[in-house]
């Protein structure tokens, strides 16, 4: 294993594990429209798909990095869950996490044919890809003990807990106006995209 192979998957392992903290920030603010007034919807919507396609392409590239550095296994431990001989719960949730975020952005293309409530709940594995993504990070990755890093992640894990937070209290709040009559029935994110243009 030479240095920079190790750096480089260290590197893109921390930015892959940013963007997918970012991404699903983003969506976060965007399906609770709580991104404001200065910035319409279909800018927090292209920033949120901008973030989410890179997110897998540096989880790509950790991938390939790690496979290439030797880190001493072969592609079943970097595509099976349970496959590594060592670190055994450390990789299977970098697989799970991989696997969650591929099926959450690759299924965000074809949303119309799969249907709202579908795409939505496949969507929402982006929550829990997060975890399992800083999870992985934290027990396998060289870094994940160290002062920055750790402060890296409080606030990664905050940056998403917040429009989360937003979020949560949205949803209790447009289904408690619904019960006494005072909110419509929800858009389609599109709609609100389209109608805020």
């Amino acid at each position: 294993m030479t240095p920079m192979m190790w750096f480089l998957t260290r590197a893109t392992g921390v930015v892959a594990l940013l963007l997918i903290f970012a991404a699903v920030a983003d969506g976060l603010i965007f399906s609770g429209r709580e991104g404001g007034r200065r910035l319409r919807p279909a800018w927090w919507m292209d920033l949120h798909r901008g973030l989410g396609g890179y997110a897998l392409i540096f989880t790509g590239l950790h991938l390939a990095t790690a496979y290439g550095a030797d880190i001493g296994g072969g592609l079943a431990q970097v595509f099976v869950p349970g496959a590594a001989d060592v670190s055994t719960t450390a990789y299977t949730l970098g697989v799970l996490s991989f696997y969650a975020i591929a099926v959450t952005v690759l299924t965000s293309w074809p949303k119309r044919r799969l249907g709202r409530r579908l795409w939505h709940a496949v969507h929402l594995l982006s929550i829990p890809a997060a975890v399992l993504a800083g999870m992985h990070a934290y027990q396998l990755g060289s870094d994940g003990h160290r002062g920055w890093y750790l402060a890296l992640s409080a606030l990664s894990a905050g940056a998403v807990m917040y429009p989360l937070g937003l979020r949560v209290l949205g949803i209790l709040r447009r289904h408690a106006n619904r019960i006494v009559g005072l909110d419509p029935e929800p858009r389609d994110d599109r709609e609100l995209v389209d109608a805020r243009r």
